[in-house]
C-alpha cells in the first residue's frame, strides 16, 4: 500500500519491496488457527518504517496535548525498521507472538490480510464501533482500506491520500501551457517543456512504483475503474494488448527523455527535489507531498506556484478524470491480542483528534474527520481537500492487488522499462508470471 528525499522529517513510502515469500512465511510463522496469549501492553508501543516520520511526530504531540491522560496510563514507546526490513520483521515478531500494540501494515496488502486470518490483527470497524468513534472516519478512507483488505477495516488511515500530477505553474504559464485535459495533450505539454529545456517530469525509479503508477493510470482511463481488479480475479492478463499499450505509453515518456538522465537511480527524496526545486515541471504524486510543499525549507519553488490536476483523459476511454486513485498511505494495524481497555482510550483519542492535528501541524490529510477547523496551509492543499470530500468513486493502484512478489518484480523492472532495457511486452510478462506464481 503503502516516500521522501531531502528528509524535513517528512516522508512517506509507497513502494513494497518485500522478499518474495513472505505471505509463504507467514503462514508458516503463525499458522491460522487466531489463538495465542493475550498480554496487556505496559506501552502504547508503535513499530514504523524510519522513512515516515509524519505519524511518529503527530502521536507524540497528541501525547502531550489532546491525549496526555491515555499517555499516563499507557505510554506512547516509537520503534522503526527500514521499510525494505518491514515485512520480515512483522513474520518474526508474529511467529514469536509478540507483535507491538500498533505497527506499521505490510508493505503489500496480502501480508496484512494474512496476519488478519491468523488471528493477529485487529477488526478494527468493531473496535471503533464499540468505542463509539467509528464515525470519525471519513467514509473514502474506509472504502479504500476495505478494497485493499477483502472488505475488512485492518487498518487506520493516518493517511489518506489522493493520487495525480503537481505542475508548476511558474513554468507551464512561461511555456503558454495550460493544464492538460487528455494524454495527447499531457504528452504534447512534455514535448514542448522539452524543448524549451525543461525537465518535464521528476521520477523515481529507483523505487519504481512512481512509474508503475503511471501505467495503472493510463489503465484505469482508458478501461475504467475495473481495469486492475480484473486482472486481480483473472478476467484479464497483463500481456492482453490494451494492457501492454499502457506499458508502451509509459515507456515512450522515457524513450523520448521526458524523467530526465539517470532515472534508474533517482530515488524518492531526490526526485521530490527536482520538482520542488524547480528543475521539473510536472511530479506525479499522492497529496502526502503537501507536506513537503507546506515546508519552506524544502520547497524553494513556493506552494503558490504548485498545482495539481486528475491523471488525464484517454481518448474513448471508459474511465473517469474524478475517479482519482487513493491509498492510506502508511496504513497502520493494531494487535488483536492486545487490544485492551488502555489501548481502546488512546484509539478513542486518536479517532477524535488526528485529523486536526496532522493538518494543523504537519500538513498532512488522514482518513479521521478534522473536527477543530484547520486554515489551509496553502491553495494546493485547499484544493485537494475540497477533491476529497467531493469524491464519490475511487481506484486503487498498479500492485495495490499484487501479490508480494508481483509487486518486487512490477517495481524492479518500472526503471528499465522506461529507459528501454527492456520492452513493454516483457515488463508485462515478468509481472504477469509472478502473479501466476
Amino acid at each position: 500500500m503503502t516516500i521522501n528525499p531531502t528528509r524535513t522529517g517528512r516522508t512517506r513510502l509507497v513502494g513494497p519491496t518485500a522478499a518474495a515469500a513472505a505471505v509463504v512465511l507467514l503462514a508458516t510463522a503463525c499458522g491460522g488457527s487466531g489463538t495465542g496469549a493475550s498480554a496487556s501492553p505496559k506501552n502504547f508501543d508503535y513499530l514504523s518504517v524510519t522513512e515516515n516520520t509524519t505519524i511518529k511526530k503527530t502521536l507524540t504531540t497528541l501525547s502531550t496535548t489532546s491525549c496526555t491522560e491515555q499517555n499516563k496510563a499507557l505510554p506512547l514507546k516509537v520503534d522503526t525498521v527500514p521499510q525494505s526490513g518491514l515485512d520480515q520483521k512483522l513474520q518474526l515478531l508474529a511467529g514469536q507472538n509478540a507483535l507491538p500494540v500498533q505497527f506499521a501494515a505490510g508493505n503489500a496488502p496480502a501480508l496484512t490480510t494474512q496476519l488478519f486470518t491468523a488471528g493477529n490483527v485487529a477488526d478494527l470497524e468493531d473496535e471503533l464501533t464499540k468505542l463509539g468513534v467509528f464515525d470519525q472516519l471519513q467514509p473514502a478512507a474506509v472504502s479504500t482500506i476495505k478494497a485493499l483488505y477483502q472488505n475488512k477495516l485492518a487498518v487506520l488511515p493516518y493517511e489518506y491520500n489522493i493520487e495525480g500530477i503537481f505542475y508548476n505553474k511558474e513554468v507551464f504559464e512561461a511555456n503558454g501551457i495550460s493544464v492538460p485535459k487528455t494524454w495527447d495533450e499531457l504528452v504534447a505539454a512534455a514535448a514542448k517543456l522539452q524543448g524549451a529545456g525543461v525537465q518535464p517530469f521528476a521520477a523515481s525509479g529507483q523505487q519504481g512504483w512512481p512509474l508503475t503508477r503511471l501505467v495503472s493510470g493510463y489503465l484505469y482511463r482508458s478501461l475504467g475503474p475495473g481495469a486492475m481488479s480484473a486482472i486481480a480475479n483473472g478476467t484479464a492478463k497483463l500481456t492482453d494488448p490494451e494492457y501492454v499499450k499502457a506499458a508502451q505509453q509509459v515507456a515512450e515518456l522515457g524513450k523520448k527523455g521526458y524523467f530526465g538522465q539517470g532515472v534508474g537511480s533517482i530515488d524518492y527524496d531526490t526526485a521530490m527535489n527536482q520538482f520542488l526545486g524547480g528543475k521539473a515541471a510536472m511530479f506525479y504524486m499522492g497529496s502526502w507531498a503537501l507536506a513537503n510543499i507546506a515546508d519552506a525549507e524544502q520547497d524553494t519553488l513556493g506552494a503558490e506556484n504548485v498545482g495539481f490536476m486528475p491523471f488525464p483523459a484517454v481518448a474513448g476511454g471508459k474511465g473517469s478524470v474524478d475517479q482519482y486513485p487513493s491509498n492510506v498511505g502508511l496504513p497502520v494495524a493494531m494487535n488483536a491480542k492486545s487490544f485492551d481497555a488502555k489501548t481502546g482510550d488512546w484509539v478513542k483519542c486518536i479517532a477524535q483528534n488526528y485529523g486536526s492535528v496532522a493538518l494543523k501541524d504537519q500538513g498532512t490529510i488522514s482518513g479521521f474527520k478534522v473536527n477543530t477547523p484547520v486554515e489551509n496551509a496553502n491553495a494546493v492543499t485547499g484544493q485537494i481537500r475540497d477533491t476529497i470530500g467531493a469524491s464519490k468513486e475511487s481506484v486503487l493502484w498498479f500492485e495495490a492487488l499484487f501479490s508480494t512478489k508481483a509487486t518486487t518484480v512490477s517495481q524492479q523492472n518500472a526503471a528499465p522499462l522506461v529507459t528501454g532495457a527492456i520492452s513493454p511486452e516483457k515488463f508485462m510478462q515478468l509481472v504477469q508470471d509472478a502473479l501466476a506464481q
